[in-house]
């Protein structure tokens, strides 16, 4: 039987096709999230396609432009009550008999979740691909692990255990690949989003601090 979920192959085939479409009218972007940190090496199977674009256009244009040019992609309106937005989504195979497949694909821009914007020539392509560069990708897990902490809903706080674990693994992966705060390649990360950084590590060591020196490795103090 099709499996509900997409597969590790799916995903990274509709990653492959937004970023083929995105390309052929001239965007930059790059993959972040689960699917960028497969592609460097993490375990956790990706749920869904998250695409940075690189541009200030509105992502519901960047949206429709993806139901234009391929009828895979889908809008559907949110479920959430006070929400004005719609969700963009990848039809599967599925069986005749079987439920529908689908899989969700985030299309955000700098600027939103304080993803910082990005020269294009420091798009990373492991295994072909491209994706923002392995030390902001942890930050921004980091950023997310430090968002959810804060959150009152529980469903929400239920994953933060997830978000531990991959960060654990990612700051392995980035400490094996030499990659350092401060290097020439990473000197377009603004200041104010390496400030906000430093304080989440400070927090995450706090609670970690066996991963003081990990982070000590990526050019970050680990205690105040």
């Amino acid at each position: 039987m099709v499996p509900t979920k997409p597969t590790n192959e799916e995903i990274l085939d509709i990653a492959r096709e937004a970023i083929s479409i995105f390309n052929e009218n001239d965007y930059d972007c790059c993959l972040f999230g689960s699917a960028a940190c497969a592609l460097y090496g993490m375990d956790r199977d990706p749920n869904d396609v998250d695409i940075i674009v690189l541009t200030e256009d509105h992502t519901e244009c960047l949206q429709r432009l993806l139901c234009k040019e391929s009828a895979s992609f889908f809008l559907v309106e949110s479920t959430k009550p006070w929400a004005n937005y719609k969700v963009l989504w990848y039809e599967l195979p599925s069986l005749k008999s079987g439920p529908q497949r689908k899989c969700k694909v985030d299309i955000l821009t700098p600027g939103i979740m304080h993803i910082p914007n990005m020269p294009p020539r420091r798009i990373n392509h492991p295994k072909g691909l491209p994706a923002l560069p392995i030390l902001p990708l942890l930050l921004l897990k980091l950023q997310g692990w430090s968002d959810l902490r804060r959150s009152c809903r529980k469903d929400l706080r239920a994953k933060i255990p997830v978000d531990e674990d991959d960060i654990t693994e990612l700051l392995i992966i980035a400490c094996l690949r030499g990659t350092r705060l401060g290097s020439q390649s990473l000197g377009w990360l603004p200041k104010d989003f390496v400030e906000a950084a430093q304080k989440r590590v400070y927090r995450y060591v706090n609670k970690y601090p066996q991963s003081a020196r990990k982070w000590e490795r990526l050019g970050f103090a680990a205690y105040r």
